[in-house]
């Protein structure tokens, strides 16, 4: 099995792990070193304090060139501590050569440093680099078997001598071992007790993905819209992808939806060609038929009842030629183009109906000049549009229309806060005769067929108690 198939709620946890781990030993390293620094300074520090001992008295040998007296002072010295084999005590006259040292047999006097080995090599040579520095300062080097410490030894102000102390190494490697037990235990300690609560927090994290996963296994499998997914959203990279998913659901409804209205949109097509010649079929005869009657009622002696006849027969053929007439819709280009008067006549012909229903009409004319976009139709897809929301709307309730061109386009937006339109009726919303409370189910027909001439489209959003309707219009020569 690969590592990227194993699941998150055994890698993450790992992870959890690993960094606990991990954590462990560098705290460790931290700790020992500092432990080691702590020794180093401590050593540091002892070797001042017998090096301020000694400068009280060893300048006053140099000077007077006592070599036994000065020798004494550091037999002295190495005797105060009891370690005679593992300190090492030099002093350097003025011109870098041994002048006394506790160890005389393998360290003359008037001996350079750098005879006695590359280690006091390099002593002197970090001697001779910071002449000038009065100030005791600490040496090593990885290579070195001891820690040392360079004090300028001072009369009057001035550098007459060097004392060099060099402790063995071995003396402090007991305690360090010792604290670094101690540290390495108490690290063991703490990474037992964070080990099962990264597991635990591991799996925490991961649970939202794993609710996630099976989310997402459900998409494709049926309706997006009957997918129930409680994820959690917020702004953490696991809450954003939580939102991403709800808005994929979203999209994927809306999608749905573009192309069940892409299929009724043919269907349109379909229906509003057949609908066109069988009304162009039918309008011949009844023009005829009208003209017959008229010219018989004009030209016959008939009694009161047969001329009610011819009138309500006239009435018949008449509301024919209506119905009729309005499946024969054609954006006529002739009209003038679009101005801001139109849209305000539009405004006009709403507020009886707009009055007697006591509706609130937030009405929005964002067109400030004349528009390249035949008046008429657009005055008639506006009306039809408002007046659909003005009657769905509930009594004092809320119709916004806004018109408004940007981008060489006319957008305009009806919306009102009636009742959803039901998903089963969204379905067939722009046909003809189709199921409506008012009127013959024609106003959207015509506004489709009005919008489709214009080469424009039209969108609906039915959810939350609001409906909307967006119509885009490319705005274009059409003289």
């Amino acid at each position: 099995m690969k590592i990227g198939d194993i699941s998150y709620r055994i890698k993450v946890p790992l992870m959890f792990t690993l960094v606990i781990l991990i954590t462990a030993c560098v705290v460790t390293l931290a700790l020992t070193w500092r432990a080691y620094e702590d020794l180093r300074n401590e050593v540091f520090n002892n070797a001042v304090e017998i090096g301020s001992v000694l400068s009280n008295s060893l300048p006053n040998a140099l000077l007077h060139d006592d070599l036994w007296g000065a020798y004494r002072l550091v037999q002295a010295a190495e005797g105060w501590t009891g370690n005679n084999s593992t300190r090492l005590l030099i002093v350097l006259d003025k011109n870098g050569q041994i002048y006394v040292s506790n160890r005389p047999k393998t360290l003359p006097v008037t001996t350079r440093l750098r005879v006695h080995g590359e280690e006091l090599a390099r002593v002197e040579a970090e001697v001779l680099r910071l002449t000038g520095n009065l100030n005791p300062r600490p040496y090593e080097h990885p290579n070195d078997q001891r820690l040392y410490v360079i004090l300028p030894m001072l009369s009057d102000g001035v550098a007459i001598g060097t004392l060099v102390i060099g402790y063995d190494r071995a003396l402090f490697w007991p305690r360090f071992t010792d604290i670094v037990k101690r540290v390495v235990f108490s690290a063991l300690v703490v990474t037992i007790l964070l080990l099962p609560l990264g597991w635990y927090l591991g799996n925490r994290m991961v649970m939202p993905l794993g609710h996630l996963a099976r989310c997402m296994s459900k998409v494709g499998r049926g309706n997006s819209e009957e997918i129930v997914c409680d994820l959690r959203q917020g702004k953490d990279e696991i809450g954003q992808l939580g939102t991403s998913f709800q808005q994929m659901l979203k999209e994927l409804d809306e999608k749905e939806q573009l192309e069940a209205g892409m299929l009724a949109s043919e269907r349109l097509a379909a229906v509003g060609r057949l609908s066109a010649g069988v009304a162009h079929e039918i309008n011949n005869p009844l023009g005829g038929m009208l003209n017959a009657l008229n010219t018989f009622r004009h030209f016959s002696k008939t009694d009161d009842l047969g001329r009610e006849t011819f009138a309500l027969i006239e009435r018949g053929l008449q509301q024919i030629r209506e119905t009729i007439s309005a499946l024969l819709v054609e954006a006529n280009p002739r009209s003038h183009s679009l101005n801001p008067k139109d849209i305000e006549d539009v405004r006009m012909l709403l507020l009886p109906d707009v009055n007697r229903k006591r509706v609130d009409l937030k009405w929005y004319n964002g067109i400030q000049q004349e528009i390249s976009l035949p008046s008429t139709p657009i005055r008639q897809v506006l009306l039809n549009l408002s007046l659909n929301a003005v009657q769905a709307s509930p009594e004092e309730g809320v119709v916004h229309c806004s018109v408004e061109s940007r981008n060489h386009m006319l957008y305009i937006y009806v919306l009102n806060n009636g009742p959803n339109i039901p998903r089963e009726r969204m379905k067939s919303l722009f046909e003809p005769f189709s199921e409506s409370t008012t009127g013959n189910g024609l106003g959207l027909w015509v506004t489709y067929q009005l919008i489709q001439q214009l080469e424009g489209v039209i969108e609906v959003k039915s959810r939350g108690g609001k409906t909307q309707f967006t119509v885009e219009l490319p705005i274009k020569e059409f003289q």
